[in-house]
């Protein structure tokens, strides 16, 4: 696979995650409304070097074993800031995530992140299904779900940031997105 693209939206750029967004994602994700409903592995309270640790020892691997695929989220009227992620993983049940700094949340934005990235699963990757884990508590995530046509298809309980709570998985077939034309 070629190297990962940067992907346009009418008011976004996703670069592909570099060492040299540690200090944007450090500054935008320690905060509690960006990490309750991750998954447990996220570390809280985040470490002063966890951005860093995260990409150097996650992410970046990943990327270049071809197995995640990750960018940051920029405005386009501001390309020098990071504002949030979105990444696509080859996992079971656990395919796109992402998270938005506080200040840009509720502007549709991670909605036009997700079409552009899923856009990348089902087109370049050529993914048949696409599944996403959540806390159902997470109504703003849940509500990008069913705006997008994904629909609900298991639940159960995980461990998140904030403790044990209900987990859902949505999906979205190929034949499914397709028709949305």
């Amino acid at each position: 696979m070629d190297a990962l693209p940067t992907l346009y939206t009418e008011r976004l750029i996703l670069r592909p995650l570099e060492l040299a967004d540690a200090d944007g994602i450090q500054q935008q994700f320690a905060h509690w409304e960006v990490v309750q409903y991750l998954n447990a592995l996220v570390p809280w309270p985040y470490p002063p070097d966890g951005a860093l640790t995260y990409l150097r020892d996650i992410a970046l691997p990943a990327i270049a074993r071809g197995e995640e695929w990750h960018w940051s989220i920029r405005l386009k009227s501001a390309p020098a800031q990071l504002i949030g992620n979105v990444s696509l993983m080859n996992e079971q049940d656990n395919n796109r995530g992402f998270w938005l700094g506080p200040a840009w949340q509720g502007r549709g934005l991670m909605t036009e992140a997700c079409a552009a990235v899923t856009r990348y699963w089902f087109e370049t990757l050529g993914r048949s299904v696409l599944r996403v884990p959540k806390a159902a508590a997470n109504t703003g995530s849940r509500k990008l779900s069913e705006r997008t046509g994904m629909r609900l298809i298991r639940t159960g309980e995980d461990d998140f940031v904030s403790g044990r709570l209900p987990k859902e998985i949505w999906e979205i077939t190929r034949q499914e997105w397709l028709a949305q034309g």
